[in-house]
Order: structure tokens, then sequence, then C-alpha cells
């Protein structure tokens, strides 16, 4: 978007491009979102920013109307394959705070800087400056929306001390904790949200999100669901809960992710139990990826609608997401599992090997298992696998990869370094490179060509005489017309899946 476009959007007080851009405005040393109430400033008093980090290093201050930290992320970061948008996925997911700059530089290849440079040409703030607008973003969530001690906050946050955290909640939002924690008050953003009393590490948070948003991906996640590590069901009032155990940096958790479309306000509520709190800004930055919450589903849906083969479904299914992954190694062996076989079949598999996870100290009965690690797989694998040999042996392999580090890839790849890591594993192809590129990096140009379900939704659709077999009408968004096709594939009897080749899927 150039100026007079980002302009228009402040002037319309388009919520669609909250959490894109940031409107600094030189007359009141203040920014904003792009749809904040207050009157709209002139265009010779405005800059526009691609991150708050810039406009904090800048020195201008959060408007306290419109809390600009309090919406979703970009989702320039998955559509931008750049250092910049790689940068970013391991700074949100908490690379600074555990490895400092030093540690992001080497996952991405650089120096710290030559990364330090990138990152202040392209998003005008180096990374230890992005990092501090990420901890303050997650400090304001926990202060609005929860009880949570200050201290508790602070660390919870990623901050070192205490000190450092007021002095930066000072700066960024030109407040103190308590005075920005009664602002949530004043909203009611802190309703039913809270530390719960049984467990000082749990807590409620709402997770906000551009509409239209379609729940079919609880559905997506229900069916997958490996007994005893994850759980999903559906509720009398029509509350769809998704729930699972996980590894997070400093420990185990467990997290639950709660929608009700009749619910007041934004419906999407995260509930994380037995957690580390130095660990919530990974969970939160992991359980946002998993559910596809930085989207800008309007303008996905107005770019798939132009397609005469998707036009008709855009209408009903408005605001698909692309599930992402809460770990990456775990994602390659279920894509590695799904391949060739149905969904079902890929599930009994996977409850199979769960067998092999170490137990879940978790309040929930239904979760009681982690899934396998690298060394657990290579170690139990073969015992636990049915089927070809050749397959038990490709899976043992990756996960023996995977626990030595001879495989190491993480959300900070791209698709190009993403094949050249996992395409010379055996029984890798590319339908598995695209499945996890899709989920691991939330890459949003991915059609499964050779998906089996892909195919059969392609049945169902109406001809695309005259358009192109891959869809490049519609890019950069196939990963979303995949999601369209295999919802189209659900409801006909579905066909027996392709064996021609290794890599061959069906989305399990």
């Amino acid at each position: 978007m150039d100026f007079w476009q980002r302009y228009r959007a402040i002037d319309a007080r388009d919520t669609r491009f909250d959490g894109q851009f940031f409107t600094a405005v030189r007359s009141t040393g203040i920014y904003c979102r792009p749809s904040c109430p207050a009157r709209t400033p002139k265009a010779e008093n405005v800059t526009f920013y691609e991150t708050s980090a810039a406009a904090h290093e800048a020195g201008y201050r959060a408007c306290k109307r419109c809390l600009p930290e309090a919406v979703p992320g970009t989702p320039a970061w998955n559509l931008r394959s750049d250092i910049a948008g790689r940068a970013m996925r391991l700074i949100n997911d908490g690379v600074i705070t555990r490895e400092g700059v030093d540690g992001l530089a080497h996952r991405l290849g650089y120096s710290a800087r030559q990364l330090n440079r990138i990152l202040s040409h392209e998003l005008g703030a180096g990374p230890l400056s992005l990092a501090r607008a990420s901890r303050a973003q997650t400090a304001r969530t926990l202060l609005v929306s929860t009880d949570m001690l200050l201290a508790d906050v602070a660390f919870a946050s990623g901050f070192n001390s205490v000190r450092q955290f007021n002095e930066t909640i000072a700066e960024v939002f030109a407040m103190t904790p308590t005075a920005l924690r009664a602002t949530g008050a004043k909203s009611g953003t802190r309703r039913g949200t809270g530390v719960l009393e049984a467990a000082p590490a749990a807590l409620t948070l709402n997770l906000p999100y551009r509409e239209p948003f379609d729940p079919g991906i609880f559905d997506f996640l229900a069916v997958r669901a490996v007994p005893g590590i994850e759980s999903a069901r559906i509720s009398a009032d029509g509350t769809r809960t998704y729930a699972r155990t996980l590894r997070l940096p400093r420990g185990t958790a467990s997290f639950s992710v709660s929608f009700n479309p009749e619910g007041r306000g934004r419906p999407l509520q995260l509930t994380a139990n037995a957690l580390d709190l130095h660990d919530l800004p990974a969970l939160l930055s992991r359980v946002r990826r998993l559910f596809d919450l930085d989207a800008d589903p309007q303008s996905i849906d107005d770019a798939l609608a132009k397609d005469p083969r998707l036009a008709g479904r855009i209408p009903a299914v408005p605001g698909i997401r692309v599930p992402g992954a809460v770990d990456p190694q775990e994602l390659l062996i279920r894509a590695m599992i799904g391949q060739q076989i149905t969904v079902a079949a890929a599930r009994t598999a996977l409850t199979q090997l769960s067998a092999a996870g170490s137990p879940a100290d978790v309040a929930d009965a239904e979760l009681e298992r982690l899934f396998p690690t690298p060394a657990e797989l290579a170690e139990h694998g073969r015992a636990l696998l049915r089927g070809p040999q050749r397959r038990i042996d490709s899976i043992v392999s990756a996960a023996t990869a995977m626990a030595t580090g001879t495989l190491n890839f993480d959300y900070g790849d791209d698709l190009e370094s993403l094949g050249r890591k996992l395409l010379p594993l055996p029984g890798v192809g590319p339908w598995t490179v695209g499945y996890v590129a899709m989920r691991v990096l939330g890459a949003p140009d991915v059609l499964l060509a050779n998906d089996a379900a892909v195919r059969n939704g392609l049945k169902v659709l109406p001809s695309g005489a005259g358009l192109s077999a891959d869809f490049r009408e519609v890019g950069p968004w196939r990963s979303y017309a995949t999601m369209h096709l295999w919802r189209a594939a659900a409801k006909p009897v579905a066909v027996r899946p392709s064996r021609t080749s290794a890599g061959v899927g069906t989305h399990a």
C-alpha cells in the first residue's frame, strides 16, 4: 500500500488494517491503529510505520484511546519469505528472549550486525526494539485481561526485571502498569478472565483476530486429534473447544482454545494450564499460528472469489483459515505418517505411536501424554509403527536426524530452505514439503495439487475451463484455496487415495 491508500484506510477507520501498519502523528507525538476513532489527522502530519517498534524508535507513544497494541498481528510475516519476515516469526516465538540477537542471527545465517542493518532498513527498528515491542504487547494483554501480580506479568512478558518492565510500559504507553490495567477494567475486557485460584500458572485470555472467522478450523483439528494428546468437543451451547499438551522452551504445558459464535465481542478464548510463565510469549505466538489469527480474511476472500471455481464457496465459508503447528518437528512426523493413507488411518497410526510419549502432568483428564520427542520416536518407533517397512524406516530416519541435530528446521525457514532440508530425506516428496510449509511456516501460496482430497474437491467445484490447473490466478493465497478444496471434498464419497509416489498425501 502506498501513502494515500493507507491514508484513505485511516480516514475510513477500516479495522481490516489494524496491526498491518501504524499511524504516527507528528503534531501529537502518538501513534494509533488505522481504525482509531479520533479525528483523522492532516496528511502532512502523518507518517506510517510497518511496526509499532519503528514508531517507538521514532519517539512516538501509543494512543491511549485506541491502544494500537491490542490488535492481531500482521499477516505479512507469513507472506514475506525474506529475512525480515523470517526474523519476525522467530522474534514473536521468543527467540531473542531465549538466545539473544546472536542466536537469532545464527538461525538466519547472518551476523548480528548484518541482521540489525537489514531489519532497521526493512522495518524501521532493530531486533532488540522489535523484541521489546513484542514484550510490551504481551504485557498489555496480561495487564488488561488478568489479575496476575505485576511482577508475574513482567517476567511472563519476557522482561528481565520489574524495573525494565515499568520503564518500557511508561515509555511505550505513557502510563504506569496499574493505570494501563485500569483501561481493561473500564472497557470490560477483563470480564471472565484472570488467574485461576487453583493453579497460579493457569490463565485465560481473549485472542484478537480479524473478522470473519470460520470455525471449520476446529473441525480440521478435531478429526486429526490424537487421543491422550489432543481433545476436541462441542458443548450444548455450540461452543467448540480444542485442547492439547505441548512442549515449550522451559517446560511442558497444556492449553485449550474455545470459540462461541454467539459470544459477546470477540468469542475466541485461550486457557493455559501448568505453564511456566516465561513460556507465555511462545505459547501465544504458537496458538495464534495454529489458528491463523493474524490472517486478513477479507482480502483473502476477495481474491479467491475472483476465481469462478471458488466464487460460490466464499459466501458459504467466509474467513477460512490455514491451520498452523505448535511443534515443527511433530508436524513433520504427522505429515510423513499421513501421506498416502486416509486421515482416519493416520490418526490410528499416530495413536499407536503416542505410546512412546512421556506422561503429561496437567489438570485435564482427557490429556495424559505428550507427543513423543524425536529421540523417543527414534528409540521406540519401529516397535509401534505398522505398515510397509520402507515407510517405517523413513519415519525413524527422520526422527533420528532431528534427535541428533542433523535435521534442524523451524519457523524461521522459508520454502526454499525447507525444501533443501527435507527433500533429501527418504520418503519425503514435494507434497510433504508443501504441507509442512503451509502449517509450520504459514506459507500462504501452496497448492497441494497431487493431494487426493484436493483432486476430489476439484470434482465438486464448477468447471475451470480456461483457468490454470494450479490456481495461479488466486496467488498468493493458494493455501487458502487448498483449504476450500479439502472442505469441498469432505462431503462426497471419498475416493481411494493414489499410491503412485512418495509424498502424495491426504492431508493428515
